[in-house]
């Protein structure tokens, strides 16, 4: 089957500077702000560490502005990522994580206060919502399930760097525990990172 990525995300606003000035306020890039005939205008937002981006505009979309609803955003840390936003002004609800302990309810259905307690992957949340009110949802994922990816993405070269420092550092106990050098040791790189990434073999 062909890939099927994501690209974009189009959101419905009432005020496009508006939006944009939030948007960049919580650090997102800005990709492109085009203005055509007719009163026509796109802008393309992309948050840190995403492939995929968010566009809002004018004559864009005849959703009802605020209308978007549980678009997830994946963080390392939900705590941090919740006390960033706050910092920068944003309205963000208290970390929780559902009473069922599989995916959130809608609403504020079934919120327990705080992060799941074993901290699980997948399982921590909080929300905001934009000035429209379109409602995002920040989920804490430090370890993906089998299957779920098929590339890694680094936020930045000091992360590569790390990721290599750590398989380094692997890959020496390997040797050690091996008696002798590994001449394989780029399948054996691949390997390692690819599961501390979550990867398929």
């Amino acid at each position: 089957m062909v890939d099927l990525k994501i690209e974009l995300v189009v959101l419905p606003v009432a005020d496009v500077d508006r939006a944009k000035a939030f948007y960049r306020g919580i650090g997102f890039r800005e990709d492109a702000d085009f203005s055509g005939e007719g009163g026509f205008r796109v802008v393309q937002v992309t948050p840190p560490g995403s492939t995929t981006s968010i566009i809002f505009g004018d004559r864009v979309t005849d959703a009802a502005p605020g209308s978007a609803r549980g678009v997830h955003m994946v963080v390392d840390d939900v705590i941090a990522a919740q006390k960033e936003l706050a910092t920068r002004g944003v309205e963000v609800s208290e970390v929780f994580h559902d009473a069922g302990g599989v995916f959130h309810h809608a609403g504020t259905e079934a919120r327990v206060p705080g992060p799941d307690p074993q901290r699980r992957s997948y399982a921590s949340f909080a929300s905001f919502t934009d000035p429209d009110g379109n409602l995002f949802v920040l989920q804490e994922i430090t370890r993906r399930l089998p299957g779920r990816v098929d590339h890694a993405i680094y936020g930045s070269v000091g992360e590569l760097e790390q990721a290599l420092r750590d398989a380094a550092a692997a890959h020496g106990r390997h040797e050690q525990e091996l008696g002798r050098a590994d001449e394989n040791w780029p399948a054996w790189y691949a390997r390692h990172m690819a599961e501390a990434a979550g990867l398929k073999s």
